[in-house]
């Protein structure tokens, strides 16, 4: 079974190597974890995933392959902590769930019945109200009702009930090919870091302490300063329009952003960038500023990240006077290309899906703008971006 563990990790792309299997097995045969599901997921998800993106597929393919949860053969070693049951405080139960919770003799009560059910249990069991099955009213197993019971080898949730869920999957979101949330992002934003260490010495060095203290004889406390990241980073959002249907992914990546990046600078503009921008989109109309400025405000060695759609008329991008809002003297494509002039490293970030990039002429047009250098906003688009920005 652990081999086929191991090829249906391969199988499902996450990488997976014969050495981290190897210190699974080592693991395991040193007994580091008690006989658990639970621990045996942990330890094997600690030991051969390297990478959150594989998390979700880890989960995904560990349900299948022990999918012999829900098997009473299965279930004999399973090691289910009581706490798990002290959740029914969190459950919006009615008066009368209570009372059958009660009338078996508690959290405690439930436990021990659930651990006499798999001493007793020898074969499958479909329907009832006692033993670890399917389709019953047990408290234990799956695809039955139970106002609080244990729920083993069910593909989803059906009365939202269970206390415990033994193989739910927990980071379906992390997938590097769906859309972000701050979590991930932040995650993946962490890619751009330039660490150095400059200002006053206020950290312990603990390697120089410890070599000072053996080459003199006597304690030689060493201070450095503190390590933090010097990527600057500047930010022009298009807000409006079809950009409303992404707000929420925008306030997240500006939120990710701003934890991320101690210096970082942001403005707005719309569809494409022209001579002016804003930082208050309540104001957008009486409180711009000129982009020529910021351009001028901002160091070189900056990155910039431009976040849009490029959904537009292409005479937006291509034309002076192409603009919805007001007469633009010049493209904005004159204006896409002082950015790049000005600053090496220039990223895109599109939250519209990929595969419909070649259906939106002027996305097409943006992206030879910006030197290819658009990516989608998911985890992998981003990872991309940042590796771009990094070089």
């Amino acid at each position: 079974m652990f081999m086929r563990f191991f090829t249906e990790l391969r199988e499902a792309k996450v990488p997976v190597t014969l050495k981290e299997y190897l210190m699974l097995m080592e693991a395991l045969d040193k007994v580091v974890i008690d006989r658990s599901v639970e621990d045996f997921y942990y330890l094997s998800r600690s030991a051969l995933v390297k990478d959150e993106k594989n998390l979700d597929r880890f989960d995904q393919v560990f349900g299948h392959v022990f999918k012999g949860l829900e098997k009473v053969d299965g279930i004999g070693t399973a090691d289910i902590p009581a706490e798990w049951l002290e959740k029914i405080s969190e459950k919006f139960l009615t008066e009368e769930e209570k009372e059958q919770i009660k009338a078996m003799g508690g959290f405690d009560k439930l436990m021990e019945m659930l651990a006499e059910r798999m001493r007793e249990q020898k074969e499958r069991h479909e329907g009832g109200d006692k033993m670890i099955g399917t389709g019953g009213t047990s408290p234990f197993g799956a695809n039955g009702y139970h106002p609080e019971g244990v729920r083993i080898g069910q593909d989803k949730s059906r009365h939202g009930k269970a206390i415990k869920v033994w193989d739910k999957r927990e980071y379906k979101n992390l997938d590097d090919s769906v859309e972000l949330g701050t979590r991930n992002i932040k995650v993946a934003l962490r890619r751009l870091r330039k660490w150095v260490r400059e200002g006053a010495t206020e950290e312990l060095d603990m390697p120089a302490t410890i070599r000072g203290t053996a080459e003199k004889g006597y304690l030689d406390i060493n201070m450095r300063p503190e390590r933090r990241n010097k990527v600057s980073v500047l930010i022009f959002f298009d807000v409006g329009g079809s950009m409303d249907a992404h707000i929420k992914v925008c306030e997240e990546l500006f939120s990710a952003a701003r934890s991320e990046f101690k210096n970082m600078e942001f403005y707005y503009f719309h569809n494409c960038l022209y001579e002016t921008v804003w930082k208050d989109n309540r104001r957008r109309h009486t409180e711009k500023l000129n982009t020529w400025d910021v351009l001028h405000k901002f160091s070189s060695d900056y990155k910039v990240i431009f976040v849009g759609d490029a959904t537009m008329s292409p005479y937006e991008i291509t034309y002076p006077g192409g603009s919805v809002e007001h007469w633009n003297e010049e493209a904005g494509a004159v204006w896409i290309d002082r950015v790049a002039q000005i600053y090496e490293h220039m990223v895109w970030l599109n939250p519209t899906a990929e595969r419909h990039w070649a259906h939106t002429p002027s996305i097409e047009v943006m992206r030879q703008l910006v030197n290819d250098r658009m990516y989608p906003l998911t985890i992998e688009g981003l990872d991309k971006a940042m590796r771009e920005l990094a070089r």
